[in-house]
């Protein structure tokens, strides 16, 4: 499948955009099977192969998670090296088109392969009900009657291209009305194919965007078999390519078994006594303490699993927005403990410290820095003192705004009490999120965290549709690798003593 190109124009003619999402194809529930032998070194057109292939795989996996997915124009920074060669490739073909249709007599060999170019360009835009409209255009753009008209001297330019701007007006999407009006005051015949080009390109992305909506219930019917049939057959050209997910694995699983070992000591003790071996931890548990690691996952601090790739953005984001909420609580909490809850439970006060903390941590790659609290600090003491003046009550003394700050700055250190157990309640409401029952209670809402319930709900239906896409994606993989590492005695087909996802 071609990946889309957007604004990589080439002579004779801008080539518009391209892009295709791979089709999925229903297939059986086949458990992924173990690589292959290890393939000799691969080719070049081996490596694009594998490149095309991911590349479908992700986009295919981007349509069904992102509901507002569209593909974009692509376009190099104003100043960078490629820009400067495109536009002087560019300025060079559409002067040389100028000078050819301003000679005497025309030279129209460049501007009917451009007409060619766009006719094509209109054709791809049809729908198949507008059979009607691709004989009209077929007819109005008969290349062969073009070329003799252009070797008589007859050719009328500016007939042909107002067939093609009132065809444009009719295929394009509304958004695209303005623009396509305005191509009918251009006079220079080079300036004006240079802009029904740049229009049409607009015009071919709507396209594929309105295809891809389209496409995208018959995705969301048959994506789990598809991605992970796709994952496979790029298992079987690059064996051992789960190395990251296996370590990822492990370490979930030491995590979890280590959390069994401490909760349940003497039990542990006394099997070791008459010779039994401690409660290995369940798959369910392992893989779902793996998803929570990822929310402490450092950028660049390890290899991010294979079989989250796809998602590695979604979930750094989820992660930077439990962190914003985490300090957003803290702020909150330690506030109200100073301030009491009579000034808490003021119309608007509360939001008014949410959208002020929010507004300061936005956009920070460390949400807990502590510039950015130091000016959350004055802000909270800002709106203190106007509501308590407001309510009509004494203002803080100097000593009480002075712990307060102090309070709220303190939150960027790591071992800050507050913080920490605000984020473990946070990730624990998230891991019983993620549960495969679906655990949603509204009464068992975490302490300390009703100011952001609304919004940590709506972090957590966000990350549960990631884990959840790729627990039923990956699962049988998962369930491999977990049977290796916690039963590594246990005969290769055997399923004693697991658990399925």
């Amino acid at each position: 499948m071609p990946k889309p190109s957007p604004g990589d124009e080439r002579p004779p003619g801008p080539a518009g955009a391209e892009a295709a999402a791979g089709r999925p194809r229903d297939c059986g529930e086949e458990r992924p099977r173990a690589p292959a032998s290890p393939p000799q070194d691969l080719s070049v057109s081996e490596l694009q192969e594998i490149s095309d292939e991911v590349y479908k795989l992700s986009l295919a996996h981007e349509i069904v998670l992102n509901g507002d997915f569209k593909l974009q124009m692509g376009n190099f920074s104003p100043f960078s090296l490629e820009n400067r060669v495109k536009e002087t490739l560019h300025k060079a073909f559409w002067d040389n088109l100028k000078e050819q249709i301003s000679a005497s007599p025309p030279n129209y060999t460049q501007a009917i392969q451009l007409l060619q170019e766009i006719k094509e360009a209109l054709l791809s835009l049809l729908l198949p009900r507008h059979n009607r409209l691709q004989s009209r255009i077929e007819e109005a753009l008969d290349m062969e009657l073009i070329r003799q008209e252009a070797e008589h001297g007859v050719l009328d330019i500016r007939g042909l291209t107002t067939y093609i701007l009132d065809t444009m007006a009719m295929l394009c999407a509304p958004v695209r009305d303005e623009e396509v009006q305005g191509l009918q005051s251009l006079t220079d015949p080079a300036q004006l194919f240079r802009e029904i080009f740049r229009v049409l390109d607009l015009m071919k992305m709507d396209m594929l965007n309105f295809s891809i909506q389209s496409l995208r219930p018959h995705l969301q019917d048959h994506s789990i078999q598809y991605e992970r049939k796709k994952f496979q057959e790029l298992l079987d050209k690059l064996p051992n390519s789960l190395d990251h997910t296996t370590e990822w694995l492990r370490e979930a699983a030491a995590g979890v078994s280590a959390s069994l070992s401490e909760s349940q000591p003497h039990s542990a003790a006394l099997q070791g006594a008459v010779g039994g071996s401690p409660a290995l931890p369940s798959l369910t548990a392992v893989l779902n303490q793996g998803y929570m690691n990822l929310l402490c996952w450092e950028p660049g601090q390890k290899e991010y699993p294979e079989t989250l790739l796809m998602d590695q953005a979604r979930l750094q984001e989820v992660r930077a927005q439990v962190n914003q909420l985490a300090t957003t609580a803290a702020v909150l909490l330690v506030t109200s403990s100073t301030c009491g809850s009579a000034l808490f439970g003021s119309p608007g006060f509360v939001a008014r410290l949410k959208l002020v903390t929010k507004v300061l941590l936005e956009g920070l790659s460390c949400t807990r820095c502590e510039e950015a609290l130091q000016d959350i600090s004055d802000q909270v003491l800002q709106e203190v003192s106007r509501a308590l003046s407001q309510l009509g009550y004494p203002a803080l003394t100097s000593d009480r705004c002075a712990s307060l700050k102090g309070q709220i700055k303190s939150i960027a250190d790591k071992s800050n009490t507050v913080w920490h157990v605000i984020e473990q309640r946070i990730h624990l409401f998230l891991s019983r999120f993620i549960s495969p029952d679906g655990w949603n209670s509204q009464k068992d809402f975490p302490m300390g965290l009703d100011a952001i319930q609304e919004e940590l709900q709506e972090v957590g239906r966000r990350f549960r549709s990631v884990i959840h896409h790729n627990r039923q994606v990956f699962g049988p993989f998962y369930l491999g690798i977990l049977k290796k590492v916690l039963f590594p005695e246990a005969e290769p087909e055997s399923d004693a003593g697991t658990d399925s996802f």
